[in-house]
């Protein structure tokens, strides 16, 4: 009657480690890709820094005036009132 209740007692214990053991395993599984994908959204968020800050530059570089006469220039063909054009038509 002992040998069995020391059997069981044995048999609990290694049931237990072997529950501890899968469940730990199985929770770093989870950490690994939790920060795998905090290493991701990490960087997603760095390239949209970059990409903030590139609209930023781009929204004062419109604002300008010379942007502006630039665009005016080669896209509607407008000109300033006292600018002589000069067209080639050599071709």
């Amino acid at each position: 009657m002992k040998n069995t209740k020391e059997l069981f007692k044995w048999l609990f214990v290694i049931v237990v480690l072997i529950y501890a053991i899968f469940t730990f395993a199985n929770q770093q599984k989870t950490l690994n890709q939790y920060a795998k994908s905090t290493e991701e959204l990490s960087q997603q968020i760095e390239e949209q820094k970059e990409y903030q800050e590139e609209l930023a530059k781009r929204k004062e570089d419109i604002s300008s005036e010379k942007y502006i006469e630039d665009i005016a220039r080669d896209k509607l063909d407008m000109y300033l009132p006292n600018e002589k054009v000069y067209i080639d038509t050599g071709f």
